[in-house]
This record gives structure tokens, sequence and C-alpha cells, in this order.
């Protein structure tokens, strides 16, 4: 019985392209509305300030609001990942448990 996993054997796996699928289904989409969302600000303020300079909350303005929300997007996307992550660890785990009992 080796100490190391045979990682050739691992990637070739199906639990291990299930893993791989499981994280691009989820990093792709959520990376794309970060972006989008994260440079939404600087265009808007670019090409339609008169509409983000118009008061949202007393003298408060959209453009403050839209930035705020940009903080409280990031957190959001960070905790969700970080629980997502959870899963993706498991897998890992039921993977080398599975290769190690092949062995």
């Amino acid at each position: 019985m080796s100490s190391q996993p045979n990682w050739t054997k691992i990637a070739q796996s199906p639990q291990f392209r299930a893993l791989l699928a499981d994280k691009t289904a989820f990093i792709v989409p959520v990376t794309a509305f970060f972006l989008a969302f994260y440079f939404a600000l600087p265009i808007m303020t670019s090409y339609f300030g008169g509409v983000l300079n118009r008061p949202a909350f007393g003298s408060i303005t959209w453009a403050w609001v839209f930035a705020f929300a940009q903080f409280v997007m990031t957190w959001s996307l960070s905790s969700l990942y970080t629980k997502r992550a959870e899963r993706f660890d498991a897998q890992v785990v039921e993977i080398l448990k599975s290769e190690t009992e092949k062995e």
C-alpha cells in the first residue's frame, strides 16, 4: 500500500470529473455576476451619471447606494462560496476515501 494516492487515477475518475463540473457550474456564473455587478458602477457613472446622481434617501444618491451594495454583494458571495466549499471538500474526502479503499 502506497502512502500517496494515485493522482492520475483520481483525475480520471468519474467522481473527480463530477467535482470539477460542480465547481465550474458554481464558479463561472458567480464570477460572471460579480464582474458584471462590479463594473456596472463605473460604467453607469460614466454614461448614466444623471440617473445615479439623483437622491435615493435624503442627500444620499443612488451611486452611494450602489457602491454600498457592492460591499454587501462581495460579503454575500464570499459567504456563499464558503458554504459551497464545504460541499466540495466533502466530495474530495469521498474521492480520496474511495481511492484508498481500492488499493
